[in-house]
């Protein structure tokens, strides 16, 4: 499903360069009640190694290091000694807007390709600048599908509200499995104890007995009301899961995963 996003202000703002993940996604869709194997790649490898990535869908998560303009951004390995920059050009159509604060993080799923300002303009409708693009013709560039917030579970227990009803990707280990749709993540070796419901649109049996295996979902993170969530999704509960549930949960933030897949940190 196509990670969307509303635009009530510029494409997004800027925040410092840290380390990203770069995942290989398979060229066909898998069966969505597993999750994802991926294999890993470097940033390096997507900016100097085309040959082998040219033509290959891959899935970059970190912090946006600069905008180029309203539809590309710059994503940055080590901005302290001069790492590897990828350039990434939003062709979703759907803009990414950031909340308040720099080092927000990101994700961009799409395909690698070899630069060239005249064929993207042509085949996507964009009119980019030829001055600004002039240092990355014949360079590697990853075409973004899909861009989607890529908070902590800590961040979204800080202030879920900036993240409801907008696309989001968000990454942690598992800590606790409640049903075969029903899971909870947090980032405990690196944030603590902030811990995230999640209910998937599938059933994953793989997770069942994976407790504290890294995972990456991808959805929507909304306020659980009972009542809306019975009436928007094909829950399979029991009476006595959803009192449970709803007991725990009530107005709390409960991300509703679109898609699971294994994470490449």
């Amino acid at each position: 499903m196509s990670l969307l996003s509303k635009i009530n202000s510029p494409l997004l703002k800027l925040g410092s360069a840290a380390l990203l993940a770069v995942t290989l996604l398979p060229a066909c869709a898998e069966d969505a009640a597993t999750p994802r194997e991926e294999s890993n790649a470097s940033l390096e490898e997507v900016s100097d190694e085309t040959a082998q990535l040219i033509g290959e869908t891959v899935s970059i998560r970190g912090k946006v290091e600069e905008a180029v303009d309203e539809s590309s951004i710059l994503m940055e390995e080590d901005n302290l000694f001069g790492g590897d920059q990828v350039l990434v050009i939003n062709v979703s159509e759907q803009p990414l807007v950031l909340p308040e604060g720099e080092g927000q993080e990101v994700q961009a799923t799409g395909e690698v390709i070899q630069f060239t300002l005249a064929d993207i303009e042509t085949e996507y409708g964009l009119d980019l600048d030829p001055e600004l693009y002039a240092d990355y013709e014949d360079q590697a560039v990853v075409l973004a599908q899909s861009l989607a917030l890529a908070p902590d579970p800590s961040d979204i227990s800080a202030d879920p509200s900036q993240f409801y009803n907008q696309p989001i990707s968000v990454e942690g280990n598992i800590d606790d499995v409640l049903a075969g749709d029903v899971f909870v993540i947090d980032g405990e070796e690196i944030i603590g104890q902030d811990d995230l419901l999640v209910v998937s649109r599938f059933e994953v049996p793989s997770l069942t007995d994976d407790s504290g295996q890294p995972v990456v979902v991808t959805g929507t993170l909304r306020p659980y009301v009972a009542a809306d969530f019975e009436r928007d999704y094909d829950l399979t509960w029991d009476l006595d899961f959803q009192q449970q549930i709803e007991a725990e949960y009530s107005e709390q933030p409960v991300f509703v995963a679109e898609d699971v897949y294994l994470s490449a940190m």
